[in-house]
């Protein structure tokens, strides 16, 4: 774009969260390569206007961070650019194919495979889920299973489905619906270059060993390839924090106390949606492990969605003050 548009009045963003990693150092280098207008925002209390992203996108999910951003955004521009589809496309999770192929094997069973790649995500469940619900929401494995079995039911390579999946998933039925509600609400016009038709046929047919180098775990390998085209590899950071919170310092800081708040007179408790048990013999410990800490950030959206939606009784401008 810069070289297309060497005059251009160009906007960047990044994100500081508190008592995070800070990746704002490394993107203004970014700005300052390609001369643009740098700006950095700051977000102290994550959870403060939950109840209107969720609102906006009618789900009950807790890590709306794009809620800040495009909010932030629309002060400066009604079209911004974004590189959604990089990791999913050209195979940036790293940590995950690394763990799935010492898992399986060419000879894995379907089942095997699709509990291997749940494993992969272990920040998302918690060894006892089951007990987290209570007498009116029946949980089951096999019903997750289901969901992702399409994605390891075929003649593919064992990483190939990971790839399959994760687009499919995480990507087109989780982060591109939120985002796309959060666009219309505040009528942004959001361009991901990497998401168009051509490009997603390209990555369908370069090969995952071509995407991902597992004997150096490197993932992303021909996005890496044009920075190296064009000399720019030394804005790479290596170490990678990304649009995401630290969830255990949240927790420890401020969360714990806006959950336990909020959870004193629980609707999702009093109509027999999440089992009380659970919350008592987790929720007030120290020292919890980060699993546990992001479930009960998930079950915190989920309350906040039942107050809006369900009982009514919530304002979705009220804010959850640290």
């Amino acid at each position: 774009m810069r070289e297309e548009f060497p005059s251009i009045e160009i906007e960047s963003i990044s994100v500081r969260f508190s008592e995070s990693t800070d990746e704002t150092n490394a993107s203004k280098k970014i700005s300052d390569y390609f001369n643009t207008n740098h700006h950095v925002l700051e977000i102290d209390n994550f959870l403060e206007e939950l109840p209107k992203a969720i609102s906006i996108v009618k789900q009950p999910f807790w890590d709306l961070h794009w809620y800040y951003l495009v909010k932030k955004m629309k002060k400066l521009t009604n079209v911004f650019f974004s590189g959604d589809g990089g990791d999913e496309l050209f195979g940036g999770y790293v940590f995950r194919y690394k763990k799935f192929l010492e898992l399986t094997n060419e000879n894995s069973t379907k089942k095997e495979k699709i509990i291997s790649y749940l494993r992969c995500h272990e920040r998302d469940w918690i060894p006892d889920q089951e007990i987290i619900f209570g007498q009116n929401c029946k949980f089951s494995w096999d019903e997750i299973y289901k969901i992702i079995e399409p994605f390891f039911d075929n003649d593919l390579s064992n990483l190939t489905q990971v790839f399959l999946a994760d687009f499919n998933g995480k990507l087109l039925h989780n982060m591109q619906p939120l985002y796309n509600s959060i666009h219309r609400e505040f009528n942004i016009k959001n361009v991901s270059p990497i998401l168009n038709k051509q490009l997603i046929q390209l990555s369908c047919k370069i090969s995952t060993e071509s995407k991902f180098n597992s004997d150096n775990n490197i993932g992303k390998v021909p996005l890496r390839k044009i920075l190296e085209k064009y000399d720019i590899t030394h804005l790479l950071t290596t170490k990678k924090q990304g649009f995401s919170v630290n969830t255990v310092n949240m927790w420890n800081s401020y969360a714990k106390n806006i959950f336990s708040y909020y959870f004193d007179k629980s609707r999702l408790i009093e109509d027999k949606i999440i089992n009380p048990i659970f919350i008592n013999k987790y929720s007030k410990r120290n020292n919890l492990d980060v699993r546990y800490v992001n479930k009960f950030l998930g079950l915190l959206a989920l309350e906040i969605w039942y107050r809006i939606f369900i009982s009514k009784d919530l304002n979705n401008d009220e804010k959850l003050q640290i």
